[in-house]
C-alpha cells in the first residue's frame, strides 16, 4: 500500500490558469488522483485528453463548458464525469474557492511543469 499525505504531495499553479492549484495525490496502475483548487474567478482553458475523467466537489462550485456551449454547473456534494476526449474548459463563477478531487483513468502522469524546480508546497 502507498499513502500519499495532501501535505507531501506537490501542489502547483496551473501555468495556463491564474488561480488555479493542482495537486497530485496517489497513482497506481489504472487510476490517478488529483487534488483541484480554483479561486473565485478562475478559469482553465478548453482542452482534452485521453483520460476518463471523474471528480467530486467539496466546496464552492465548478461550472463546465462543453464543446458545444452546454454549460454544467457541479457544486459541494455533487460528482461528474467526463468522457475521454471530451473538450471542456472549467470556471469557479462562484464567491468561494473550489475544493474538488479528480480522479483520471488510465492515470494522469504528472506534468513536465510540476517536475521543474519552481514547485509550490
Amino acid at each position: 500500500m502507498e499513502l500519499v499525505r495532501s501535505t507531501d504531495a506537490p501542489t502547483t499553479e496551473y501555468p495556463e490558469a491564474d488561480g488555479v492549484f493542482l495537486t497530485h495525490l496517489a497513482a497506481g496502475e489504472r487510476l490517478s488522483v488529483l487534488g483541484v483548487e480554483m479561486e473565485p474567478g478562475a478559469r482553465v482553458p478548453e482542452h482534452s485528453h485521453h483520460h476518463e475523467q471523474l471528480g467530486y466537489v467539496f466546496q464552492g462550485e465548478q461550472t463546465f463548458i462543453l464543446a458545444d456551449g452546454e454549460t454544467v454547473t457541479a457544486g459541494p456534494g455533487d460528482s461528474y464525469a467526463l468522457a475521454a476526449e471530451e473538450a471542456h474548459a472549467a470556471e469557479n463563477r462562484g464567491d468561494e474557492r473550489l475544493v474538488a478531487v479528480d480522479v483520471f483513468s488510465p492515470p494522469r502522469e504528472t506534468p513536465t511543469w510540476v517536475r521543474d524546480d519552481d514547485q509550490q508546497s
